[in-house]
């Protein structure tokens, strides 16, 4: 690919605030092994969100528009999401009903194709927070791809102690998902203005 291509821009969300998260990690290993096609984003502020409270307006509060912006601003979201307690996160539900609200930027997650992983030291890999997060995605509007699914159980052994990546099958299939998220977004986003592409 030429500096002078373009590739879409996909914002990635870890559900985790854990600085050293298996989510975290896990997209920033995404990111590593995306096709050239697309620029992927690592949003690493979710822990400046507040809760969520509907007598506050989303543009009160500049932290909340920061992140309704990043996700307006991007063609396409990249969620991991840790499982705790058998669903997503709290931390990941606060900014996606934030991001639901309708505000300046209108509602951000509407028409917005998405892809969702996950990671966890457990040996079923998030596949109940998957769910829950691809419900409450499709409750908000997002457009969330379906195939491949990528659940990585015991994410202890897939990384080195320095977060970089042990296990090559996962290198494999986070090609696999990065690579099916192109097509997603161009099916999708059929009219996309070459401004919303981001130059290579």
């Amino acid at each position: 690919m030429t500096a002078s291509s373009h590739r879409y821009r996909v914002l990635c969300l870890p559900g985790s605030l854990r600085r050293d998260s298996w989510n975290r990690r896990l997209l920033l290993t995404a990111a590593a092994h995306a096709p050239d096609t697309l620029s992927l984003q690592l949003y690493d502020d979710l822990d400046a969100v507040p809760l969520f409270n509907e007598d506050i307006e989303p543009g009160e509060l500049a932290d909340v528009e920061a992140l309704r912006s990043a996700v307006a601003a991007a063609d396409a979201l990249l969620i991991a999401t840790p499982e705790y307690n058998q669903s997503l996160p709290g931390v990941l539900k606060n900014a996606l009903d934030w991001l639901s609200l309708d505000g300046p930027q209108g509602e951000v997650l509407h028409g917005k194709p998405v892809a969702v992983t996950g990671a966890s030291s457990g040996p079923w890999g998030t596949r109940l927070a998957q769910t829950a997060l691809r419900q409450v995605l499709h409750a908000c509007g997002a457009l969330v791809m379906p195939t491949p699914t990528l659940f990585v159980a015991s994410a202890e052994s897939r990384f080195h102690a320095d977060g970089t990546l042990a296990d090559e099958a996962l290198a494999a299939s986070l090609r696999r998902l990065t690579s099916a998220l192109e097509p997603w977004i161009a099916q999708l986003l059929p009219q996309a203005e070459p401004a919303r592409l981001v130059s290579g």
